[in-house]
């Protein structure tokens, strides 16, 4: 019962995500039109490492469509992928720790050079801004008072995760 309920949660969040992702992608013309040139190509992303005794990721392919997005290819996966990319994640709560100070985790990318290419420049230049969005929805003003604040509460965390990480690498 626990490993329908946690694959029925795990499907959704990536539903989620790949809308996210889409949205993101969406809204720039370059990102879209980098993608294009993929499509119909899948790209399937495993976690090296991950500790057993943390439930397993479900299965990470995507599919890139003709509208230059992305689209989750679920559970059934047929072919093998253009693009592989292996995120180390033998340590998740030092990858949290990273990921949050702005680092990326190690990987290892094989399969077709230009479509990692690509993808490596989404990742270098796509970043998901969220006091636009917010601006659509209450007004301009209040979303720039809310980034504000969000920024300086992020760079607080930062420190923060800074700091601890040092202590621990002492210790």
């Amino acid at each position: 019962m626990f490993h329908t309920m946690y694959s029925a949660l795990g499907q959704a969040s990536i539903e989620r995500l790949t809308l996210v992702a889409n949205h993101v992608i969406a809204s720039e013309a370059v990102a879209t039109e980098r993608l294009r040139a993929h499509a119909g190509r899948c790209m399937q992303f495993h976690f090296e490492g991950w500790p057993t005794l943390l439930p397993a990721w479900p299965a990470l392919m995507f599919r890139v469509t003709p509208a230059g997005l992305i689209e989750w290819c679920g559970e059934s996966q047929s072919g093998e992928p253009a693009l592989q990319v292996a995120i180390d994640a033998s340590n998740p709560a030092l990858a949290l720790v990273q990921a949050i100070g702005g680092a990326r985790p190690k990987v290892e990318v094989s399969g077709d050079a230009a479509f990692a290419n690509d993808l490596n420049w989404l990742f270098d230049n796509l970043r998901w801004d969220v006091q636009d969005d917010l601006a659509r929805v209450i007004g301009a003003a209040p979303a720039r008072e809310l980034g504000r604040v969000a920024g300086g509460v992020a760079a607080g965390v930062r420190e923060a995760v800074r700091t601890l990480g040092g202590l621990v690498t002492r210790a």
